[in-house]
């Protein structure tokens, strides 16, 4: 048998199999680590040894590893620049970057991806046709027979688990009963739960491939289900004035921002020594928002979602956006997030009803992310369109962990810090003063970013202005508090930063919107007041407007303001807890509902 697998076709054949599934392992050669190394080598196996099974001959299922082939060179770069494999994200932005747009993005590199292209198609078609002239590598007998036998034994284990349910990591008497009626053995262990589940397999190579695609359908069937649900909705919006006049409104939304860490706030150290400087810009002092989470909190902020239903999927309306668009802007929405995933998908349902929609951030969260400077070249081309009108949307990682990795070298200005340590413990104590100074470092990078972003404004001459809010803050190891980071339920993440500036001309133009702004600085808000103000701003009306939301208007009135803490807590009713400054309310939480 061993002399007939060294024959030059099935040499070729095996080797191109082993070398798709050691693309998992390309990382070791880039300096980086890899997690579970041995499970993946497992998975991989039993996969290999189910689908030979099924197909019996390498040529027959061979068609199915086109995908594998046509992706690997992009497997291979996001791992090598990125620390990562092929996600729904950068599926959904090769799904929707436009030929063109990549022709102007790749230059003169297309000629070198055009290469790598035959080279992959060949080596491909080499190998089917290598396959296909081999009968040695059959699975008969009993070698298919046990594949089968693996594959009917992990469907089998992965139904009970589905019907019983898997135990918890840390383990418990409960965990050991069955939930249901009739006789069971008994939950599944942690460890049996786990090669069965889509994380492990996407891991792999080629097979995870079919898992991220799979992900990125459903992600897309979500966003295709909502749009078609939200398809008809209007608000009937126009603008009352000045409907000729060249204007620009700048939304930015922040990321992890706290509000007492801006020394516009407050602070004692200077870390907005810019914004500082700027004579139209109005800092609010108490504005809330409801969830600590960006995915739950942005749809807030961009629509009439009421934050006591932000805990439930999906929205009946659509946002500011398309309130603009009907009064006609041209609108865009820049991001330096992610566009899909579990955490991404609900904010990308309202940047997708934009005219002009990029996601420019191709690394996460990780020290591989851009800078949020990369928004403003972007920024700088959308304002240049020859649209009279435009809302732009700028979309930031701001603050969000790692701290280090939110700002370049020259903004490292508290020492110690983070800067430069590749994987920090952070939740060793000892690195707090670290953290703590890399995130003061951070804020000091968005205060540039945002003094870039009205000077490119300022330079236009033209009637516009910007709002900043955070989407959530964070809980910093404060005093003897043991949490850090976003998530809980403390003061230190639901009070956030919040702005706007204006240009002379806006000021010249809408003199009443400038006075009750400055009115209005301090009073009690939320991320509710944005979708109102953010069109009030422009002057749009539409029918069903509630300007008693609209910090730029005369009829402004507070509101309820709930949090998401042990209930729907109200904020302005209640105890701070502790050096973590934990939301307590006074009274009785309101129940929550999700779906």
């Amino acid at each position: 048998m061993m002399p007939a697998l060294l024959r030059r076709n099935n040499l070729f054949v095996l080797v191109t199999y082993l070398a798709l599934s050691l693309v998992p392992f390309a990382s070791l050669l880039f300096g980086q680590g890899i997690e579970h190394p041995l499970r993946i080598i497992v998975t991989e196996a039993a996969l290999w040894l189910v689908i030979w099974s099924i197909f019996k001959r390498p040529a027959w299922f061979h068609w199915l590893l086109i995908p594998a082939f046509l992706a690997l060179p992009t497997e291979l770069y996001l791992r090598k620049f990125y620390g990562q494999g092929i996600s729904t994200h950068h599926l959904g932005i090769i799904a929707e970057t436009s030929p063109g747009e990549a022709m102007e993005f790749l230059g003169d590199k297309i000629w070198w991806l055009a290469l790598i292209l035959v080279v992959v198609v060949l080596w491909w078609a080499l190998s089917w046709f290598a396959a296909s002239r081999t009968r040695d590598l059959d699975l008969e007998g009993p070698s298919r027979w046990f594949g089968w036998l693996v594959l009917a034994v992990v469907l089998c284990v992965w139904l009970y688990g589905q019907e019983v349910g898997i135990q918890a990591p840390a383990g418990s008497a409960k965990d050991n009963v069955a939930g249901s009626s009739g006789v069971h053995f008994g939950k599944l262990p942690t460890w049996a739960a786990t090669p069965l589940g889509a994380e492990p397999v996407s891991r792999t190579w080629p097979f995870g491939l079919a898992v991220r695609g799979y992900d990125f359908w459903k992600e897309r069937e979500y966003l295709d289900d909502l749009e078609h649900k939200n398809s008809q909705f209007r608000f009937g919006a126009h603008q009352a004035s000045h409907q000729n006049t060249r204007q620009i409104v700048v939304m930015v939304i922040g990321e992890s921002s706290r509000y007492d860490r801006w020394s516009l706030n407050g602070y004692q150290r200077d870390t907005n020594p810019l914004l500082s400087k700027e004579s139209n810009l109005v800092s609010f002092s108490d504005v809330i928002t409801s969830v600590s989470a960006t995915r739950l909190s942005v749809p807030v902020m961009v629509s009439r979602k009421p934050a006591t239903e932000s805990l439930k999927a999906g929205f009946a309306e659509k946002s500011f956006i398309t309130g603009y668009k009907e009064a006609g802007f041209k609108t865009y929405w820049i991001s330096n997030q992610m566009s899909y995933g579990k955490f991404d998908t609900p904010v990308s349902v309202f940047a997708n009803e934009a005219d002009v929609v990029q996601f420019l951030n191709l690394g996460g969260f990780t020290d591989t992310s851009n800078l949020d400077a990369v928004l403003l070249p972007q920024l700088q081309r959308a304002m240049a369109d020859p649209a009279p009108k435009k809302l732009i949307v700028l979309h930031t990682l701001g603050n969000h962990w790692n701290y280090s990795h939110r700002y370049p070298k020259e903004f490292d200005k508290w020492q110690p810090s983070l800067f430069g340590i590749e994987h920090p413990a952070y939740t060793n104590l000892a690195n707090k003063p670290a953290l703590n100074n890399s995130y003061d470092s951070s804020i000091r990078y968005v205060d540039w970013f945002l003094a870039q972003v009205i000077d490119q404004l300022r330079d236009s001459k033209q009637l516009s202005a910007m709002m900043y809010f955070s989407d959530h803050g964070q809980t910093l190891y404060d005093g003897s508090c043991k949490i850090a980071f976003h998530g809980h339920n403390t003061q230190f993440e639901f009070h956030i930063p919040a702005l706007m500036w204006y240009s002379d001309l806006y000021q010249k133009t809408y003199p009443d919107k400038v006075e009750q702004l400055l009115r209005h600085k301090r009073a009690r808000m939320t991320t509710e007041n944005v979708f109102h103000s953010l069109l009030d701003l422009a002057d749009i009306r539409y029918p069903d407007e509630h300007l008693e939301m609209s910090f730029l208007s005369s009829k402004l009135r507070p509101h309820k303001r709930y949090v998401d803490s042990y209930g729907w807590t109200d904020y302005d009713n209640s105890t701070f807890k502790g050096d973590c400054r934990e939301v307590i309310d006074n009274g009785k939480p309101m129940r929550q509902q999700r779906d």
